[in-house]
């Protein structure tokens, strides 16, 4: 029991980023910690705990400090035990008709403010205590300040405590399901395909080909220009039948839209590695002998195309593969060939993993290499009126495509 000359309360405050920084990473640190026996992924913030949203458009990161005054050294004690962070973005939303815009001969579907909250965390000593809620609760009233109309947040389906928080004490309401596809980086490099023509394009034909075939996909961001012209995007390539065209023939995206192949698909590739880092830890090693025979084989025998295991057991980077789309029969040939330029690349910086996360029906999903084993079927988004009616978001059925923001990731 805490003695009656003792005080304990809680402050829910904006992060400062010259002095919490340390406290933050520690505190963070506890909470990734594990459970002994088991497999857990833990991220290192590379002394940086806004890594997550720094390239956000508006964001805020508030910590939840513990301050215990009195005592018998009658001193004030300050201990930060959470921390939550916030972006404000302009986004599609289903159920929204689209209308003409300023660019001549595009319709764009009307763009909705929204909040995303990611990275609530809470000191495993001090949960139970109200604090994550005390955390979301003051985070909506920075969404609701700013104009936003929804806030939503994506957890994983297995979270039972993170779910039973915004579902049951926030009122969030389960929104959609989409799908998080992992790929290990092999030892060896993948061959490119040779009936494919992959083209990278310029920052300007990206973002007209995004806007132009990608404006009503939900959730897409209206600053899709600032996304792709952000150093953290590797480039956007565009797959193409053989013989179709190639980068000395491109014509540019108006045209190419105008009179495009059969077949085509596009990806935009994010750099996380330079963001953050993640490390599996908790393995036995056993698994990790395995891991390390797969990638001896891998690398003695490359010409077999072996499947092997990553350094996962120590800090890793990853790639995000963003903006996967494409149109045609083929277009799952075209996804694939990406897929595996995107994994040659990865292998060129150290990479461990690529990730994408795509709608669970989307078409395209049966063309993304990946290890079920290390991917999520059903990632969770929920979502929350923040004004505006949910009536019409809930009731439209989830399209079978979504783009999901790699500044978000």
């Amino acid at each position: 029991m805490v003695a009656e000359d003792i005080a304990v309360v809680v402050v829910v405050r904006e992060y400062n980023e010259k002095t919490d920084s340390d406290a933050v990473v520690d505190a963070e640190s506890r909470c990734d910690a594990g459970t002994a026996g088991k497999l857990s992924l833990y991220t290192h913030l590379m002394g940086d705990p806004l890594c997550r949203v720094r390239h956000s458009p508006a964001y805020l990161m508030l910590v939840a400090e513990m301050e215990i005054l009195g005592g018998r050294e009658d001193k004030q004690r300050k201990e930060i035990v959470g921390m939550i962070r916030g972006c404000l973005k302009m986004v599609t939303l289903n159920g929204k008709l689209p209308e003409n815009d300023k660019h001549a001969g595009v319709q764009r579907t009307p763009a909705t403010k929204i909040g995303y909250i990611l990275g609530l965390r809470v000191s495993p000593s001090h949960r139970r205590m109200g604090i994550g809620l005390k955390l979301v609760r003051r985070m909506e009233l920075w969404f609701r300040e700013n104009g936003a109309q929804f806030s939503y947040i994506a957890t994983e389906n297995d979270n039972t405590p993170s779910l039973k928080l915004f579902t049951t004490r926030c009122g969030y309401s389960k929104f959609r399901t989409p799908s998080i596809l992992v790929q290990p980086v092999f030892a060896h490099r993948i061959k490119p395909h040779k009936k494919v023509t992959i083209i990278r394009l310029t920052q300007n034909d990206a973002v007209s080909l995004y806007w132009s075939r990608f404006s009503a996909v939900e959730f897409f961001p209206s600053d899709i220009d600032v996304v792709l012209n952000n150093k953290l995007t590797l480039g956007t390539f565009v797959a193409v039948p053989k013989r179709s065209y190639d980068q000395n023939s491109w014509p540019g995206t108006a045209a190419f839209l105008a009179a495009p192949p059969a077949s085509w698909a596009v990806m935009s590739i994010w750099n996380c590695k330079d963001v953050f880092r993640l490390e599996v830890r908790g393995a036995s090693r056993l698994q990790k002998a395995v891991a390390k025979t797969t990638r001896v084989m891998d690398r003695a025998f490359p010409w077999l195309q072996l499947p092997s295991v990553p350094k996962l057991f120590g800090p890793f980077g990853l790639h995000f593969l963003y903006g996967l789309g494409g149109e045609g029969p083929n277009v799952n040939t075209l996804i694939k060939a990406l897929c595996d330029l995107a994994h040659n690349m990865a292998q060129d910086h150290g990479c461990g993993v690529l990730v994408t996360e795509v709608a669970q029906h989307d078409p395209i999903k049966a063309g993304i290499p990946h290890w079920e084993m290390l991917s999520c079927d059903e990632d969770v988004w929920c979502i929350k009126s923040l004004g505006e009616s949910l009536k019409d978001l809930m009731k439209s059925p989830p399209l079978t495509s979504l783009f999901v923001d790699p500044r978000e990731f």
